[in-house]
């Protein structure tokens, strides 16, 4: 089917919308055209963490639970939970007649199988979501009862379908789950059923008739595009072939000047579960990143408050630490810390390179560099090119390497094949879920996404890393985190860059397409196209 044909189809939903007959009716069927930027690598959410997987899987996929935009636990596959009172045990109680997209039940052993032999073995954060999960019992079709070596509640955290999707054991058991059929056919529970993959072209998925939840999803078919050019995409947004883009698909140069446009909106909504922080990965193995020196300089040199105004258009924070100033509200966040100057310090920077005897040659260069830039659009691009101007002062010579989502992949976490890697990484809703991953010893996972790629390892941290998971004095844990920031400042593998706001651009007529705080790596059961 071409998009011709696609488009055709969503006008004659739109006009069946205006018959005048229920509430649910009026808003149900329609085709929604969206923006995926870029294509994914595969549909294996269970394996990567990629934004662009994370557009399309949640769709497909069920999680044991959602949460509303108050960030309140919503039931999904779970209808309940009961954690005991040493919270060793945590005992979840399943919804009953869900079915999988090939008609095959969902039940405990699905549950069991996706958590310790899935998520805890291949998935980025899984590990650290599940750490303190030593096994799951499985009295009946429908308990799931978790045992923990220790106390977890942030795991209650990291059961959304983004973060935790529930696979089919059916279909996985006896394989590895890194070359399953599943990552480009997959088979969920939810809302959509993936129907085709157009490669460089679009991905669609339809209405799943037998879904759990009783009158949806309302929409008929959901297909992510994929426009290579930003200026292709906007156009698309602005003619109505696409009605909804997120992080960042429409560049933020565009996204304002469409919020001034009748007929279309934009909104930060949406990403309230993710913690967003623009970032520098240092390989730390070879030279020259492996002398913390040059590291603390580059972070010292770089104008945050440059890159948020010209670049991001205002939305953004400048980082000051490891942690997110977000983190401020459990008191898990430090302020104060050094290298971590708002605006750029290069006296500073030059110094700290001078007193380690790192001395430029005849030519005045200290370095040369391949900077690697995630291939997610051109925000990305321009970024590179302010970070290659900022460092030049430093005799700091810098190329710049943008290549398609898998080689990138591939080269960063795979072959580890770079010296220093422009990226963003969620810290989620606890730092065990987002943070620990970065920096942990046991999270320099060769071939898993959004871990250690720096390989930076630290066994005094290590032990502050494994202190702060399990502490459950709200003091003492701000103590341990406290330590961790002022390590990382110093010692810098990772120099966080700015805590970013997205922005989702969507006409007028898609109606409760953020209804969970997922935003756009929800399901959109409850989106629906109206006049």
């Amino acid at each position: 089917m071409n998009f011709k044909a696609l488009l055709m189809g969503a006008t004659w939903a739109i006009g069946l919308a205006l018959s005048p007959i229920t509430a649910i009716a009026q808003n149900s069927g329609g085709n929604l055209v969206y923006l995926v930027q870029p294509e994914p690598p595969s549909l294996a959410s269970f394996l990567s963490t990629s934004g662009p997987i994370g557009l399309v899987a949640p769709k497909i996929y069920d999680g044991l639970f959602d949460y509303d935009t108050d960030l309140q636990i919503v039931p999904s596959l779970a209808e309940s939970y009961e954690v005991s009172e040493d919270g060793k045990t945590v005992t979840f109680k399943l919804r009953q007649g869900v079915v999988w997209h090939d008609g095959a039940p969902f039940t405990s052993a699905d549950v069991a199988f996706t958590v310790m032999d899935v998520l805890k073995q291949v998935h980025p954060r899984g590990p650290n979501s599940f750490r303190e999960v030593t096994s799951i019992d499985t009295p009946d079709d429908y308990t799931a009862v978790f045992n923990l070596e220790n106390p977890a509640p942030y795991m209650l955290r990291a059961l959304s379908v983004y973060e935790s999707p529930m696979v089919p054991k059916h279909l996985l058991e006896g394989q590895d789950p890194r070359n399953s059929d599943l990552a480009t056919n997959p088979v969920g529970t939810g809302p959509f059923r993936f129907v085709e993959w157009r490669k460089g072209q679009y991905i669609r998925l339809d209405k799943n008739e037998n879904y759990w939840k009783p009158g949806l999803p309302l929409l008929d078919r959901i297909v992510g595009r994929f426009i290579p050019d930003a200026s292709t995409r906007t156009a698309a947004m602005e003619n109505g072939e696409v009605m909804y883009g997120a992080y960042g698909a429409i560049p933020n140069i565009d996204a304002v000047r469409l919020r001034e446009m009748d007929g279309f909106s934009v909104t930060t909504d949406g990403y309230a579960m993710i913690n967003p922080m623009a970032l520098i990965e240092f390989n730390t193995t070879k030279p020259p990143f492996d002398n913390p020196a040059m590291r603390r300089a580059v972070s010292l040199v770089m104008d945050r408050q440059f890159l948020i105004d010209n670049i991001w258009f205002g939305y953004g924070k400048p980082a000051t630490s490891a942690l997110s100033s977000n983190f401020d509200k459990v008191g898990l966040y430090r302020s104060g810390l050094p290298n971590y100057p708002a605006t750029g310090d290069l006296e500073a920077a030059i110094k700290e390179l001078d007193d380690a005897g790192i001395m430029p040659d005849a030519d005045g260069v200290r370095a040369s560099i391949t900077l690697d830039l995630i291939p997610y659009g051109e925000d990305w691009r321009r970024a590179g090119e302010y970070m290659k101007q900022a460092m030049k002062p430093l005799g700091i010579e810098v190329e710049l390497r943008y290549e398609d989502v898998p080689t990138w992949l591939n080269r960063i976490y795979a072959e580890y094949d770079f010296e220093m890697n422009v990226n963003y990484f969620y810290q989620l809703p606890d730092p065990v879920l987002g943070v620990h991953r970065h920096y942990g010893t046991d999270q320099i996972r060769q071939g898993t996404h959004f871990v250690n790629s720096s390989r930076y390892s630290n066994p005094e941290l290590d032990a502050l890393l494994a202190a702060g998971a399990q502490e459950p004095d709200a003091t003492k844990r701000a103590e341990i985190y406290g330590e961790i920031q002022e390590i990382l400042a110093t010692d810098m593998p990772v120099a966080n860059l700015f805590e970013m706001e997205f922005l989702t651009v969507y006409n007028d007529k898609l109606a409760d397409h953020a209804t969970s705080a997922m935003g756009a790596y929800g399901p959109f059961e409850n989106a629906s196209i109206t006049e």
